[in-house]
């Protein structure tokens, strides 16, 4: 038995061949693969967890920009974030920082909260293995 607290709701197609988006509703034809109303596509397999980034882990690996990135798949990004982007940002910090009696260096803290935002919201690459059906009891 599981528990739940979502409401148990039997999806079958109706008589007349056809479903509802589960994005829009707009009425579909039983097999489509998308829908013409929204961006819903169907995927080829079942989604399992075990296939996904985790978003939490992402962000904490971001702590040094790039390596989240790296971890969600996005490996240019990271690297580049790593050996181009972090090393720029430290340099225009400290050179405003001259100029602006040390306030400058408030720029790293928003360089850095602006890599983690980044990596919780962009896409993850990491996908299950061709053998992977989940974890197993």
């Amino acid at each position: 038995m599981e528990y739940t607290d979502a409401p148990t709701v039997e999806t079958s197609p109706a008589p007349d061949g056809m479903m509802e988006c589960p994005h829009c509703r707009q009425k579909l034809p039983v097999d489509a693969e998308k829908c013409t109303h929204c961006d819903w596509e169907r995927l080829g397999q079942s989604e399992t967890v075990e296939g996904k980034a985790s978003d939490a882990v992402a962000v904490l690996l971001s702590m040094m920009p790039g390596l989240g990135h790296i971890y969600k798949g996005h490996k240019l990004i990271g690297l580049l974030l790593m050996f181009v982007g972090t090393p720029m940002a430290v340099a225009l910090a400290l050179l405003i920082a001259t100029g602006t009696a040390g306030f400058g260096a408030l720029l790293l803290p928003i360089y850095w909260v602006a890599v983690m935002v980044h990596v919780y919201a962009v896409q993850d690459r990491v996908l299950p293995g061709a053998n992977d059906e989940g974890e197993e009891y």
